[in-house]
């Protein structure tokens, strides 16, 4: 925390005084400084007169303070990450450069990069805003210890949410519980089962979609997995879900192949061995993360920014140093050949794991992101599933109430 706080005092500074002619500041949330920490004076070999800082906030603080600069039109780096999650948002407010402008020519990238991350980066307009520097192809993750114990093949797991549910009450009967969270089987299926044309959230003309079938069968498996006490209880990034990992109580989690990092690094890397990872249950492909460069309007040096973003993002040597430094997964697909990927992984008991996650990146169906995403997940996923799952409201007026609330919020 320490040298976040440093970080940010240093490039304080540089805010208060007008940008000199090279330099260049990026604004983002850790690990993004560990990643740059290395890029930086590779880049600087080639761009001698580029001097590049950089601006570290927590991942909620970061996309707090981004939205607070771009209302206002101040105060943004030259170069930003935005989350998956925020960038349809931050697109349709229009703070960004367009980055489909004969200026930059983001469009002649395109095809070297993976096609659904490409499309989250697009405006409603069709030009492309954010450039994707890394992806969260969605996997499962399983100790093969605890699988072993009750004598199930996680291929015979993952071939249903029935047969999940039904290696959850094996796995009860062990006092281990399935997955930490129901809530994410419900968010997993609202995300990965998305029909052609549609968003997340809404349809093409900005109608709401939460009281589909999509989202009745989203909320019916995470409240099976709930009524039957297979899950845990217990949220993402809190003490209590880091000791699932390591003391062996909770036998699968379903998230972004960037989780292999953080178990083996700091989470439990004393369980190395143990794990497995799988495609997602029910035959589905879906991303789970990712990040996004951009240019904001108010940038002071937009010209080296568009050279910075292209080296991060477009050089095969950047990509594959994310994967290397801090475990982000390459959205570059000629990266996928590289001899890395065919390299057993120690932490998963020799699995060429990237070989994979690789196939599902290339699996992943193409949704572009829609103003009013934020809102809509908000209610959704934050309110109407845990008023569904805590206090065991009925699914579909749990919806019918949400596409209400909405319609409210979402103008």
């Amino acid at each position: 925390m320490k040298k976040y706080l440093l970080a940010g005092l240093a490039t304080a500074a540089l805010m208060g005084a007008s940008a000199q002619a090279g330099d260049l500041r990026f604004d983002g949330f850790p690990d993004f400084d560990s990643h740059l920490e290395v890029l930086i004076p590779q880049f600087q070999e080639s761009h001698p007169d580029i001097n590049i800082t950089y601006q570290m906030n927590q991942h909620a603080d970061h996309h707090r303070r981004l939205t607070t600069n771009l209302a206002t039109g101040s105060g943004a780096g030259d170069v930003v990450v935005v989350d998956v999650s925020f960038v349809g948002s931050f697109i349709n407010a229009g703070g960004f450069e367009n980055l489909s402008a004969p200026e930059y020519g983001a469009d002649l990238m395109q095809e070297n990069f993976v096609s659904y991350a490409w499309d989250q980066g697009k405006g409603t307009d069709g030009n492309q805003y954010a450039i994707p520097v890394d992806i969260g192809p969605g996997v499962m993750y399983y100790r093969r210890d605890i699988a072993e114990s009750v004598g199930s093949s996680i291929e015979d797991v993952i071939k249903s949410w029935d047969s999940y549910i039904e290696y959850g009450r094996k796995l009860k009967e062990k006092d281990v519980y399935l997955i930490a969270d129901a809530a994410e089987v419900a968010q997993l299926i609202i995300y990965t089962t998305v029909k052609e044309g549609e968003g997340f959230y809404f349809d093409e003309d900005g109608k709401p979609l939460v009281t589909s079938d999509r989202f009745v069968h989203a909320f019916t498996v995470a409240k099976q997995i709930r009524e039957e006490g297979l899950d845990a209880q217990v949220r993402a990034w809190t003490n209590e879900w880091y000791d699932g990992f390591k003391n062996g109580t909770v036998a699968t989690q379903l998230s972004g192949a960037w989780l292999l990092g953080h178990l083996q690094n700091w989470m439990a890397p004393e369980t190395a061995g143990l794990w497995g990872v799988s495609n997602l249950p029910d035959g589905i492909y879906g991303s789970w993360g990712g990040s996004f460069l951009a240019i904001p309007k108010q940038a002071k040096n937009k010209k080296d920014a568009w050279e910075f973003i292209k080296y991060l993002t477009s050089t095969p040597e950047a990509q594959l140093a994310g994967l290397k430094n801090i475990g982000s997964f390459p959205v570059l697909t000629e990266t996928y050949s590289d001899a890395s990927f065919d390299e057993p992984l120690e932490f998963l008991a020799g699995q060429k794991a990237r070989k994979l996650f690789a196939e599902v990146a290339q699996k992943v169906p193409a949704v572009a992101p829609r103003q009013g995403d934020l809102i809509a997940d908000d209610i959704v996923l934050r309110a109407a599933l845990l008023e569904v799952l805590n206090d065991g409201k009925d699914i579909e007026a749990a919806l019918r109430d949400a596409e209400r609330l909405i319609k409210r919020r979402v103008k």
